[in-house]
């Protein structure tokens, strides 16, 4: 029954982390809180377009689309807030006018 110290730190040494990963991590989560908040100004961005367009097609279904990813962008934090809540407000503009036109000719789609 005789141990040694190299055998029992073997697996300790293997287990720690090396310099060079240590700074790959680092570089790493500031990439993702980037990409992640990238993402929301693109969903901002989209919103804004999707509702902008949904007031001429389509807005039974690019209204409510335009909602969403309003919504998800504002939870997300985007730096483009004013254009989220555009696209939220032309989203529900899409709306809107959808019932406007059901009311009008009671009908959902729409005749020249």
């Amino acid at each position: 029954m005789q141990f040694t110290a190299t055998s029992s730190l073997a697996p300790l040494a293997s287990s720690a982390p090396s310099a060079s990963s240590a700074g790959r991590s680092g570089r790493r989560g500031p990439e993702r809180r980037r990409s992640g908040v990238g993402d929301a100004d693109g969903m901002a961005v989209a919103s804004f377009i999707l509702g902008l367009i949904g007031l001429l097609v389509l807005n039974l279904f690019l209204g409510p689309v335009a909602i969403v990813l309003a919504a998800v962008a504002l939870r997300r934090g985007t730096t483009r807030r004013g254009r989220a809540l555009l696209g939220l407000g032309l989203g529900l503009a899409d709306l809107i006018v959808l019932a406007a036109f059901v009311s009008a000719d009671n009908t959902v789609s729409w005749s020249f």
